[in-house]
Order: structure tokens, then C-alpha cells, then sequence
């Protein structure tokens, strides 16, 4: 192996790396370099090429061109062993744990100590303490995995990581499922790494995130590199600008519409989940009413007893005037109510279902002839809604499950938009998207509230609640503590009523 100048290379340099799969440019001459003791966040839109690098870096893939440098030297990262042994690791961001097991034995699965030819569980326990204290999680190396909540689970793929003496820590969205406090303790962890000189690869679409812990940001746009910026040249606007190649002068766009009658009016509903709360509003036609409250406040169950998802106990729905009290999707779907999902990916696609498939499905009953399936207009609402909601797919034939996470969301909503909705509830609708796909989303349910479509949207996002609605109802434990009209808006006015004080 060729000697390197360990002391001025860097930990980990990317060389015009290429990546190609068929009928997609993945990366082309991708360039990085990572520093010892350093946080990089790499961001870019949803098919900027970010997963296909990290997965090149974690061994998971191979460069089809370029080559992987690690203190200087030429690296073949040809498998996730290979990469482990050059000290890297990566933690996806749907965790990779075995639920039955426990906490001890995820942290040495595969790489068990032996005594006698038999796993040694005392030492396993001894040394997974101590990984354990290395990232601040006070549980037992017996606690089941399964039993533990994301954010604890997190802390113990990082434990895992630096129990096989990782050098790089590639952190792919690691905070997309946790509460504030485990972010918080995440960022913690984080920064203590780094000061005993663990490098991080931070990837996030929360650009809040990227400039309170990156020492450095490399952007990616097309599967190129768009730009870098250091640590003094971190902002908000300097990020989006890169990352989309324009100014986004106007990221809310918003027009006052003048609400019309009332399409949806929910009276004392009580929810499974909160049943000594009853839950009663207004939404009117053309109107966008944002529902902003803390994790836990009850929001996604509302909108899954409204949908009928999960029935109500009491009380009454009246959409368009018709009353109904739905006892399961059908029943909301029939009055024109219409639910995007908060997990796309396991409550609102069929990833094996190609992306027509997808689009209509919703139709499929009301556009069928005496039982049978009405090709013709599948394919029409297909292509509509394709060049409607501008979803980047080579064809609608590709299988959904490929798209990045923005064209995903587009098919759900597109999916509901071909049903011409009344009322459309959205759970998280830019959850795990990028800034050009949120402001598609945006411009969409801006479009919709003009026709005269009445929106309800859950959003953790306070920026997004401020930005999109007419009025913002804030929940607080299974309650509605108040009501904001857009001019009372701010961090300040949400979070007094989402954490339960009155609101004066």
C-alpha cells in the first residue's frame, strides 16, 4: 500500500466519483473531503445523488468511475466490511436493529466475543455499558431493542458504530422520527464526538439542523457538485440558493382567498386516543387551516378519526353540509374527504406498484364498467396528473418504491387530486422532502385552496404552519387550546398554547 502524508490528507477524500444505474445519472465526478474531528453536512434536493454517495462510501455500492481516499491513501470500499475496516460507518435512517433482541447483543451482532466457543454475554455486557455511557443513553445492555422509543434506538446504532472503532459517522436524516428533547440529546452526542475528534457526515433536509452543527456544508444538485460553503457562510437562503440554483425570494406563496361555506364542521368528536377531549372547528372552502402542536398533542389521531381510520366515539362530521360519521376510509372518500398520510411509504403508496398504478388507484371503483378496470382512463389520469403535480419519473411505468421521497409525496397527493376532493386533510405533507419539493407542495395546495378546496394540515414545521395558513388551530394533549388567525402568528403565540399555557 502506497505511504501517504497522514498529517495533511485528508480523513476521507472523494475523487470525481460517478455512479450510474440504467437510465439515470446517479453522480457525476462527485467531489468531498472530510477533516478529522469534523461535522460535514451534505444537502441537496431529493435526487441530488446524496444516498448513492453514502452508500458508495459505506460500501454498500461501487463507483462505476473516480476512486475513495482514506489518510491519503486509495481505498477499495467494496464491501460494508471493507468499509468498517477503513473505520466508516453508516446509520440509515430506517434504523438497522433486531427488535427481539437486546440492547447488548444489537451492538455486537455478527462480532460476538467468544469464552470456551460460547458467546460471552458478561463481557458483552461490560463493553456494551461503556458504549453505551459513550453516548449518553442510561439503559440496560438487557433492555429488548423493540421496547426502547427511535430516538434511544438511534443512540444505539451510534453505539454499535463506535464499538467497531469507526473513524466517520455517516448520519443519514437522523432526527426525521424524533421528538425535540431526542434531537436535542442527538445534537449532544454529536458535538461530543466531535470533540474527541470523530469525523460526521450529517445529512438533513432540515436546514435549521445544518447550520447549528456543520463545521462545513458540500451541496449536491443533479448528482454534481452546486457549491460549499464554510462555517461563517452557513444561512438558510445561502443553502436553498444552492441547493435548487435559483433565489427563492417567495418561498411561501401565498394569496388571501375569501373563505367560502363551510366544508368541513366537526362538533364534540372524541378520539380513541383522547377520549375525555372533545374536538370541534370549522374549515372553510378555499381556506388552508394549519394544525401545529407538540409530539404526542393528539393531531394525526384527529385526522385518522376523521377519516375514519380509526372510529370516532362521539360526536359529529359534516362535510359539504352531508353529516357522517365514518366508520372507515369509504365512508369519508364518498363525501369528497381525502387523507395524506403522515408515512407515505406505509399507509399511502403500494412500493411495488408501479407509479399509473399508483395514481389511480384511488379511481378505480369509480371509474370502472360493470366491474371491470377502465384502462383508457387509467392511463388518462395517469399522464394528467404526472404533468399536474411535475413528478420526475422516467416513465409511469417505473415502480414507485424508486422515486425519491418529493415525487413520492407528489403520487400520493396526485392520487387524491384525480377524486377531486372537498376537503383534503394532510398529515406532514414535506416531511423528509427538500426545499424545491416543498415548494411544489406549496404551490399546490396554494392552487387548490383557489378552486376552493378547504385544507386542514398537521405540520411539526413552525415555519410551514406560519407560512401556509389562513388560521392555525394548536392542539395540547388530545385539546384544541386555540386558535391564531395569520396576523397573531409567531414561534412565540404556537408554542404558549402548544405546551398547554393560556393564551392571552
Amino acid at each position: 500500500m502506497p505511504e501517504a502524508d497522514q498529517t495533511d490528507a485528508p480523513l476521507l477524500e472523494v475523487r470525481k466519483v460517478s455512479k450510474r444505474f440504467p437510465g439515470v445519472r446517479a453522480l457525476h465526478e462527485v467531489n468531498l473531503h472530510l477533516g478529522r474531528g469534523e461535522v460535514l453536512a451534505v444537502i441537496g434536493e431529493n435526487g441530488a445523488g446524496k444516498s448513492t454517495l453514502m452508500k458508495i462510501l459505506a460500501g454498500v455500492q461501487e463507483p462505476d468511475d473516480g476512486g475513495i481516499y482514506v489518510d491519503g491513501v486509495l481505498a477499495r470500499l467494496d464491501s460494508v466490511e471493507a468499509a468498517m475496516d477503513h473505520g466508516i460507518s453508516l446509520i440509515h435512517q430506517e434504523l438497522n436493529l433486531a427488535d427481539n433482541l437486546d440492547v447488548g447483543a444489537n451492538i455486537f451482532l455478527g462480532r460476538e466475543p467468544l469464552k470456551r466457543g460460547f458467546i460471552d454475554r458478561a463481557k458483552i455486557r461490560i463493553e456494551a455499558a461503556r458504549y453505551l455511557s459513550m453516548v449518553g443513553l442510561d439503559v440496560s445492555p438487557d433492555t429488548i431493542v423493540g421496547e426502547l422509543t427511535i430516538g434511544h434506538q438511534q443512540m444505539v446504532e451510534i453505539a454499535k458504530a463506535l464499538s467497531v472503532d469507526s473513524r466517520v459517522l455517516i448520519m443519514d436524516e437522523p432526527t426525521s422520527s424524533l421528538s425535540t428533547k431526542e434531537t436535542q440529546s442527538l445534537f449532544k452526542v454529536v458535538k461530543d464526538l466531535r470533540s474527541e475528534g470523530m469525523s460526521v457526515i450529517y445529512i438533513s433536509h432540515r436546514l435549521g439542523e445544518v447550520k447549528e452543527l456543520a463545521d462545513r456544508v458540500t451541496v449536491l444538485r443533479d448528482g454534481e457538485n452546486a457549491g460549499e460553503l464554510a462555517r461563517d457562510g452557513v444561512s438558510h437562503d445561502a443553502m436553498v440558493k444552492m441547493m435548487v440554483g435559483r433565489d427563492i425570494s417567495q418561498f411561501y406563496s401565498r394569496t388571501q382567498h375569501k373563505p367560502g361555506e363551510v366544508m368541513l364542521e366537526v362538533e364534540g368528536l372524541r378520539t380513541p386516543v383522547h377520549p375525555a377531549h372533545p374536538l370541534s372547528f370549522q374549515v372553510r372552502a378555499g381556506e388552508i387551516v394549519g394544525m401545529a402542536g407538540l409530539v404526542g398533542a393528539g393531531r394525526t389521531e384527529m385526522l385518522q378519526t376523521l377519516f375514519g381510520v380509526t372510529p370516532a366515539l362521539e360526536g359529529r362530521i359534516r362535510v359539504a353540509g352531508r353529516e357522517v360519521t365514518p366508520r372507515e376510509p369509504v365512508d369519508a372518500i364518498e363525501l369528497g374527504m381525502m387523507l395524506a398520510p403522515e408515512d407515505r411509504k406505509q399507509q399511502g403508496l403500494v412500493l411495488g406498484m408501479s407509479v399509473r398504478d399508483n395514481l389511480s388507484l384511488a379511481s378505480l371503483y369509480r371509474d370502472s364498467s360493470r366491474g371491470f378496470l377502465n384502462r383508457t382512463r387509467e392511463g388518462e389520469i395517469s399522464a394528467e396528473m404526472i404533468a399536474k403535480m411535475r413528478v420526475k419519473t422516467p416513465n409511469e411505468h417505473q415502480i414507485v418504491q424508486f422515486l425519491s421521497g418529493g415525487n413520492q409525496q407528489k403520487v400520493v397527493l396526485g392520487k387524491w387530486l384525480a377524486m377531486e376532493p372537498k376537503v383534503l386533510l394532510l398529515d406532514e405533507p414535506t416531511r423528509g422532502i427538500d426545499v424545491g419539493a416543498k415548494q411544489e407542495i406549496y404551490r399546490l395546495m396554494e392552487e387548490l385552496a383557489g378552486r376552493g378546496v378547504a385544507i386542514l394540515f398537521v405540520s411539526s414545521e413552525m415555519e410551514e404552519v406560519m407560512g401556509m395558513s389562513d388560521r392555525t388551530l394548536v392542539m395540547h394533549e388530545g385539546r384544541i387550546t386555540g386558535e391564531l388567525r395569520r396576523d397573531e402568528l409567531s414561534e412565540e403565540s404556537i408554542m404558549r398554547l402548544a405546551t398547554g399555557s393560556n393564551h392571552n
